[in-house]
């Protein structure tokens, strides 16, 4: 694994431990040609899938993206940040079991915002917003009372 810092290709593994509920490996790593150190993460990938945007443009999927939307969403919130990797894993083994590897944008929106609907009713509206497009504060008061309904039949008192 090459160095973040420096560049060098020789670093050390000191520590590994399972991560993200038992499906990535967290290994902590040190370069001794600078002295820095760095985490990386292993996980399982079955097959690489392609999203087909909207438009038609086909692009790699990235778990990277789709990680940084849910965490902007997400922002400020009550959630333990092992639920939300938790998530994000669930979200893509999903995906990766739906047996296509070219995937429509849209699933992958609605597979989302029915994961955050059953965690966070304000983060679901957040992710909503962006990916609905809203315009008008009605768009907000609709998909916030939709998020609710989902959000009460998941919820056991």
């Amino acid at each position: 694994m090459r160095c973040p810092f420096c560049g060098n290709i020789d670093t050390q593994v000191k520590d590994s431990r399972p991560a993200e509920d038992h499906v990535a490996i967290r290994r902590r790593r040190f370069c001794p040609a600078c002295g820095g150190r760095f985490t990386t993460y292993e996980r399982v990938q079955l097959r690489d899938l392609v999203v087909i945007k909207s438009s038609g443009k086909r692009e790699d999927f990235d778990r990277d993206k789709l990680e940084r939307s849910i965490r902007i969403a997400m922002q400020k919130r009550p959630i333990d940040p092992e639920r939300i990797d938790q998530m994000i894993s669930g979200i893509v083994r999903r995906l990766e079991s739906l047996g296509e590897t070219d995937i429509p944008s849209r699933t992958i929106g609605e597979i989302v915002m029915e994961s955050l609907a059953r965690i966070d009713t304000v983060a679901y509206v957040r992710f909503a917003s962006v990916y609905k497009n809203f315009r008008a504060a009605d768009d907000f008061e609709s998909q916030f009372k939709a998020a609710l309904e989902k959000f009460k039949s998941t919820q056991t008192w």
